[in-house]
């Protein structure tokens, strides 16, 4: 990744810089712009059955790193497995070289210090938890079946998830979608107009599809975004209408992983979000060549990605490249 990864100090691993282009009506300006850190955190259940010992992966889910403990520890309460905190034996990363205590509340004593006060280095081992429960804590691992990335040379990480898309993606061609960047600042209006169910109660979010004349195709609305984004395409994918190449996908929130990897899927060209991207929706754009906007304002929008295909940009997109790089 192109990023300078840098910690914050309140939220440990959380952000890195990236480079992008600020575009206030029509002028480019190079800007830096910081982004919250995406990677998947695989969670590892250890516990007792027919006599031994097994350890088992039943999740994966994006997030910024930090309070994992307290994230692995919310999910298996909420999925039913543990019911007390002594159900917990121990919770560690997989291949950390320094175990933590195996007192539950020491662990989540010293997350919250190394949370508020240490600055925690890149470890992309410390992205597998292993929780182990007491023996005597029952699982039922047929309610706790989940899909999840990974690979034998890196694990759960970033790049993983990247490998793992790469690995199931349609042939891509190559992108040659391009629009004018004023007409970017008229979809959020366009979309909103015809969310007639968040228009009553305000608790949607939306996802549309465009041309590169600003025409909008179909909206859907849910209360997820990723499954307002799966309606809408799997409606153009009934409707026979994949690969969407000369489509703009417009989201109403954020732009994350799970919403790139769905457009790299349905071979959409362009990505804009009315909200921030994270770090690995921007290397999916960069690595499967989507355009991608984010923060789309009244006044102003982020590229994060493929400012040469806005129309008369093409020519500014090195000299802008150059400027940004040194």
């Amino acid at each position: 990744m192109d990023y300078t990864a840098y910690n914050d100090i309140e939220g440990g691993r959380a952000v890195v810089a990236t480079s992008m282009v600020r575009f206030t009506g029509v002028q480019p300006h190079p800007k830096m712009d910081t982004l919250a850190i995406e990677e998947p955190l695989e969670i590892q259940l250890g516990y007792s059955a027919f006599g031994q010992r097994l350890a088992k992966s039943i999740s994966v889910t994006m997030r910024t790193p930090g309070h994992d403990c307290e994230l692995a520890s919310g999910f298996l309460l909420t999925e039913g497995v543990v019911n007390d905190v002594i159900d917990i034996a121990d919770m560690h990363y997989v291949g950390d070289s320094a175990p933590r205590d195996r007192n539950p509340s020491a662990i989540l004593e010293i997350e919250s210090r190394e949370a508020e006060n240490i600055i925690l280095p890149y470890q992309p081992e410390r992205n597998t938890l292993r929780v182990e429960l007491h023996p005597e804590v029952r699982v039922s691992m047929t309610n706790l079946e989940r899909n999840f990335y990974t690979t034998s040379s890196c694990g759960i990480c970033g790049k993983a998830s990247l490998l793992a898309l790469q690995t199931v993606c349609p042939p891509r061609s190559t992108n040659r979608f391009s629009i004018e960047a004023a007409l970017l600042y008229k979809f959020p209006e366009r979309l909103r107009s015809t969310q007639h169910v968040f228009l009553r109660t305000g608790g949607l979010h939306a996802a549309g599809l465009f041309d590169a004349s600003g025409a909008l195709y179909s909206v859907r609305e849910d209360i997820g975004r990723h499954n307002a984004v799966d309606k809408l395409l799997g409606a153009a994918f009934l409707a026979d209408q994949t690969p969407l190449r000369d489509r703009l996908l417009m989201l109403s929130g954020r732009a994350s992983f799970e919403l790139l990897q769905k457009a790299v899927m349905s071979g959409v060209a362009m990505v804009v979000s009315v909200g921030a991207p994270s770090s690995l929706a921007v290397q999916v754009a960069k690595d499967f060549d989507i355009i991608l906007v984010g923060f789309l304002r009244e006044d102003h929008f982020n590229v994060y990605h493929g400012v040469e295909h806005l129309l008369g940009y093409a020519e500014q997109a090195n000299e802008i490249h150059h400027e940004i790089t040194n």
